[in-house]
């Protein structure tokens, strides 16, 4: 998910400024964030606090973890008084920065919280806020107001308002009636496009509105298109094969996305980094998306073998990477029917658990540890601090910056 949220960043900024990347950091880092009590992992929390908690919590409760009540607190404590949430809030006496506001984090808090239980106020203020902020074309952007809807953002969304109760499909714009199935159709690529047959593009190109293939924005708009969220289970079995048909239903495009992405893995089993320079390395948090929307479509065999490939080698990249990476594999092993205790003989549960406090209740399997490990810094902050640190820290979506023209399949 860290090219995944820096893609939405950077994107939003290319189409407010035209294309010229921000130049907002005198000296090109952030200030740092100390890590408040309760909050997992040990690295600056200010561009990825609320969605790291929020993952977390996620994975927990695929294993009927209870996380700490300190844990709770804090991103309940998080949420803006209008049911938003920032990336973070380090002085939650303040109110909070309407240039910061952000869906993804606002829908990944939602999730956890309905996951957690008795939060109903939270999450009905979160889901009237992601509501007030939809754009005419049914979907939403990284930051409202900051650039046009894109799929990742709307994908998540949807995976909110479900997990809320509520039917995605009926959620429609003021203006113009449209729904966030609506919107991810618009970013379908027809069968006919060689460069990405049913894939889904990021955004259109601010300039050209052509559509580029972008498999992390096909992951999540597969997920989306099908209703459902960040810990999608597996579907029901799909039979069409790898084969594109023209798209009219969210069914038929999460098909195609589906399609398009089994295609892509199938060679090595993992998607390859959209990092310059470095187009031959996996992408791990991608390839963990992957597989989720596969298993979710019901393509259980690609889903799988791709699942075995992150469990051979995807173990240290989460050691290194902290509670949203082993949270993303959790979800892997969840939808394809893997045991997240074992997964490449690692306990994924128990490490997730190691990056926080002690949660409430636990595997027998996993000791109360209140020792962090690493974790990723990735995720969540407003348009153009987001931008500074996807830049400054090398996250490395530049293609965005330079302009979609390129072919952007990963």
């Amino acid at each position: 998910m860290t090219v995944r949220r820096c893609a939405a960043a950077l994107a939003a900024a290319t189409a407010v400024l035209g294309g010229a990347a921000p130049a907002a950091f005198a000296d090109g880092t952030p200030s740092p964030a100390a890590v408040p009590p309760g909050l997992y992992g040990t690295k600056d929390p200010q561009y990825d606090g609320v969605f790291r908690q929020s993952l977390a919590f996620l994975a927990q409760e695929k294993a009927n973890v209870k996380p700490a009540e300190q844990a709770v607190t804090w991103l309940t404590g998080q949420q803006c008084a209008d049911g938003s949430f920032m990336s973070f809030r380090a002085d939650t006496a303040k109110a909070c920065d309407a240039t910061k506001l952000d869906t993804n984090a606002t829908s990944a808090a939602v999730q956890a919280l309905v996951a957690v239980g008795g939060h109903t106020d939270a999450v009905k203020k979160g889901i009237t806020w992601l509501k007030s902020v939809q754009q005419d074309d049914g979907g939403w952007p990284y930051t409202p107001g900051m650039g046009g809807s894109d799929a990742n953002s709307t994908g998540i969304v949807i995976g909110a308002l479900a997990a809320a109760g509520e039917k995605p499909a009926e959620v429609k714009s003021a203006k113009g009636g449209k729904s966030p199935f609506d919107a991810l159709l618009t970013f379908a690529l027809p069968c006919e496009d060689p460069s990405g047959a049913g894939a889904f593009a990021f955004q259109p190109d601010p300039k050209t509105q052509k559509l580029y293939a972008n498999a992390d924005a096909t992951a999540a708009a597969v997920t989306g298109s099908l209703g459902k969220g960040l810990t999608a289970t597996a579907g029901q079995a799909d039979g069409k094969g790898t084969a594109c048909e023209k798209a009219t239903t969210p069914e038929q495009a999460a098909h195609n996305g589906a399609a398009y992405l089994a295609k892509t893995l199938a060679p090595t089993g993992f998607l390859k980094s959209a990092l310059p320079g470095a187009t031959d390395q996996p992408d791990f948090g991608n390839t963990a998306d992957a597989v989720v929307a596969l298993a979710a479509d019901g393509m259980a065999q690609q889903a799988k073998a791709s699942a075995d490939w992150l469990s051979k080698n995807a173990t240290a990249w989460a050691k290194e990477n902290g509670p949203a990476a082993y949270a993303q594999l959790i979800f892997a092993a969840d939808a394809t029917g893997a045991d997240p205790k074992n997964f490449g003989g690692t306990n994924l549960i128990q490490s997730l658990n190691a990056t926080g406090p002690a949660p409430q209740a636990a595997p027998s399997s996993a000791p109360a540890a209140e020792s962090k490990d690493k974790e990723e810094k990735n995720d969540g902050i407003s348009v153009w601090w987001f931008v500074g640190v996807c830049l400054v820290a090398g996250i490395g979506v530049g293609f965005l910056i330079s302009g979609r023209k390129k072919n952007q399949q990963l």
